[in-house]
């Protein structure tokens, strides 16, 4: 008797709040799918310009995330990596005096291995005599170190850029522009083939490399060679004259301590009265530097936002229709025992799932789109390192249509929740 008495003043277990909410929220999924199938005719037509919205929503972010990567390479190859130090070789403000070159060289490595440097390499700028088949000309050369190609994003159209064994080659290897590659009669580079460099001995150099042609190059004469190789063929008064300066390529996070150290150190070396200019280059330390893509991109996004709200407003209208037809249905589960709260949530689920799968479905599009080798070959052309499509812009898609789902769905909501039990009945 005990036991029962025991049994029957314990308190009935309480549903958990948690699972209360997941199951109620799990079945307002389930019956606004229900309810749009039924009205799936009167919902679709609304839901073609959201879907339309979001593909050109993420595409824009899609497709603008491949052009800012174009557009950054580009800045990278005429200004260096983020971020790229440029370290001047000194000289004496008193009496104009250049410093020394082997000085400035070993004070510059030193500092190199102290604060462990990957990539650098010195840079010098002169001109050399070039004998091609219809006569001589004047090149304009760019010395530099095998670390240039990546600190640059030096692009190769035919052949490659610099290795280290080209370091080891007797006879030097050049890196030429479209334009003298041209100029040659554009031989096969698998055949190894050869220009006179003249000068005061004459200098046999093989070309292993073309960079692709650029717009402001027509008929223009360049040319790449390695630091090791300008110096053993330059005379001495060209090495002399070449004012050589010192690339490196450092953590963002850490320019602006290293501008201020490598100042430091390389003053040091050479004592007081010497200037040494220190200075960083690369695009993000230009003012304004940035993303050069933003302004488009906004007006692009703007735009795809009205779009977004254009057909939320055609969303709202269907739903409103569609929940003055329901409202005997409201009333008969009011007077069940349907919550205002619950009532609430279905209507606005049902207009915030139609949203989502046609998000979804407009978000396939874009990968579609973006995807697409054709819009990849034009957007990307050019691109090292074409960047995958991003997550951000399917969350971005996603999101705006949920967004646009909830907003649509929180008026005929409302107009439901105020639906009397006794009006709708008799409805």
């Amino acid at each position: 008797m005990s036991g029962e008495v025991a049994r029957k003043d314990r308190p009935a277990k309480r549903p958990r709040e948690g699972s209360s909410f997941a199951s109620g929220f799990i079945g307002g999924i389930i019956e606004a799918w229900d309810e749009l199938r039924v009205h799936r005719t009167r919902v679709l037509l609304s839901l073609i310009g959201v879907g339309v919205a979001v593909c050109a929503l993420t595409s824009v972010v899609g497709i603008g995330a491949i052009a800012q990567q174009s557009q950054i390479e580009q800045l990278e190859r005429g200004s260096g990596r983020p971020a790229t130090l440029v370290l001047g070789a000194p000289y004496d403000p008193a009496t104009g005096t250049q410093a020394d070159k082997a000085t400035f060289e070993a004070a510059v490595a030193t500092a190199i291995d102290r604060y462990k440097i990957d990539y650098h390499g010195t840079i010098s700028f002169a001109q050399q005599n070039v004998q091609f088949i219809d006569g001589a000309s004047l090149v304009d050369t760019q010395a530099v170190d095998v670390d240039y190609g990546t600190m640059h994003r030096i692009q190769v159209e035919h052949g490659r850029w610099f290795g280290d064994r080209d370091e080891l080659r007797l006879a030097p290897a050049l890196v030429v522009n479209a334009a003298f590659y041209e100029r040659l009669g554009s031989p096969d580079l698998r055949t190894s083939p050869t220009v006179t460099l003249l000068g005061a001995s004459d200098v046999t150099a093989v070309i292993v490399g073309v960079t692709p042609a650029q717009p402001f190059e027509e008929g223009y004469l360049r040319m790449f060679m390695l630091n090791s190789a300008y110096t053993a063929i330059a005379s001495p008064d060209a090495l002399s004259s070449a004012v050589p300066q010192v690339e490196l390529w450092v953590p963002p996070e850490l320019a602006e301590q290293l501008t201020t150290l490598l100042q430091r150190d390389i003053t040091a070396a050479f004592g007081d009265g010497w200037q040494v200019d220190v200075f960083r280059q690369d695009y993000l330390s230009w003012p304004g530097g940035g993303d050069p893509l933003g302004p488009i991109r906004l007006v692009l996004a703007g735009i795809s936002v009205l779009i977004l709200l254009l057909g939320a407003l055609g969303l709202v209208n269907i739903s409103l229709v569609t929940v003055r037809q329901r409202i005997r249905e409201i009333g008969i589960r009011r007077s069940f025992g349907a919550t205002a709260r619950r009532v609430f949530f279905a209507v606005m689920m049902e207009s915030v799932v139609a949203t989502v799968v046609a998000g979804a479905a407009g978000v396939l599009l874009a990968v579609l789109i973006v995807q697409n080798p054709m819009v990849r070959d034009f957007v990307a052309a050019g691109l090292n390192d074409v960047p995958p499509f991003p997550v951000e812009a399917a969350i971005i898609g996603l999101g705006a249509a949920t967004a646009v789902g909830a907003l649509a769905g929180l008026l005929p909501a409302l107009v439901a929740v105020r639906v009397k039990v006794i009006d709708a009945i008799r409805y």
